[in-house]
């Protein structure tokens, strides 16, 4: 953060800097929620994936006399991934350092990880989005009536068939429910929720509704609010803010723990812990021929949707795709 022109003016009075953006509660990132954090060893390796028809079609189980049980012949089949390394860094020059600190000391130190670690966290979200909201790899199923027309909309129902159609794709149900933010407005203010949460919580203030209440009237353990957002304009072009999320979707999903890959799930972010033991990692090195002090957020990382592949790559079984019911026409 340099100084630049006339923006460069310092107020010994404040003694702190001044932030145009902060994330805020509904502002925060959902994705590894969404595609939780396995930590390996590896950089690239296969796992063990066992098929639902394994598990789920009929059998032949009687026996006779002297007779053999019925065995299955299924095999293994195997997830892979290849994590890759995301980086970005934030110089501190001595100068700058010396002129923040005659104010706010150790501010510049702070600002360089924020902005760094911002970078990485956002585009992280970004990716996580595009795999989420991606309608082309899922088929998307329209709602009637858009999610923001406060008089006809019929968020509840729609929800309860797509839980229907989740448990005949995958045989469970979803434990999450992924809306945008200004989708989250609109059901505040729908017709069909008001009046469901009125008598489901009596006394209710509708106009504080929270996302867990959402969850109890959908029938799922989680509503995640994506509020995530970011400049779409070019460096040095006026700030366009707009969402990470779309409201044109929302998804029902099955999320679990980022440890237990035994447990189907959307997706998982896997993390090499080798290189970068956390997500992200901070590091920081001196760069003597511009007297500044580097600071690096970085991680090694791959957002994968869950799914088996054969040798030469096509996908087997995508449990990913059976665990994430996608709807569109949110939205008008």
């Amino acid at each position: 953060m340099r100084p630049t022109g006339s923006a460069a003016i310092y107020r010994p009075d404040l003694g702190q800097v001044v932030m145009e953006y902060e994330e805020g509660p509904t502002m925060a990132f959902i994705g590894l929620q969404i595609m939780p954090v396995f930590p390996t060893a590896l950089q690239s390796a296969t796992y063990p994936v066992i098929p639902k028809e394994a598990l789920l079609k009929l059998a032949t189980t009687d026996r006779a006399p002297r007779g053999t049980y019925g065995r299955d012949d299924w095999e293994y089949e195997r997830g892979t991934y290849a994590t890759t390394e995301q980086g970005f860094e934030e110089p501190v020059d001595d100068v700058e350092r010396e002129m923040f600190s005659q104010e706010a000391p150790g501010m510049a130190d702070e600002v360089a990880v924020i902005r760094a670690w911002n970078k990485i966290m956002r585009n992280q979200e970004v990716r996580i989005k595009d795999k989420v909201q991606d309608a082309v790899t899922f088929s998307a199923n329209s709602v009637t009536n858009e999610w923001d027309d406060a008089a006809n909309a019929t968020p509840i129902d729609d929800v309860k068939d797509g839980i229907k159609g989740f448990r005949l794709q995958c045989g469970m149900l979803p434990n999450v429910l992924q809306i945008a933010f200004s989708t989250f407005q609109d059901l505040q203010v729908c017709d069909q929720i008001v009046d469901q949460l009125k008598y489901t919580f009596p006394g209710i203030d509708v106009t504080n509704m929270t996302s867990k209440q959402l969850a109890h009237l959908f029938g799922v353990d989680q509503v995640l609010v994506g509020g995530g957002v970011y400049d779409s304009t070019k460096k040095g072009q006026d700030t366009t803010i707009a969402d990470i999320w779309s409201n044109e979707y929302a998804s029902l999903l099955k999320v679990s723990p980022g440890m237990d890959l035994t447990s189907p799930s959307f997706g998982r972010t896997f993390l090499w812990t080798a290189d970068s033991p956390q997500n992200p990692v901070v590091e920081t090195y001196r760069e003597e021929k511009r007297r500044s002090d580097i600071y690096r957020v970085r991680h090694h990382v791959s957002e994968e949707i869950i799914a088996s592949k054969n040798s030469s790559g096509t996908v087997v079984s995508n449990i990913g795709a059976a665990c994430h019911y996608l709807f569109d026409n949110i939205t008008t």
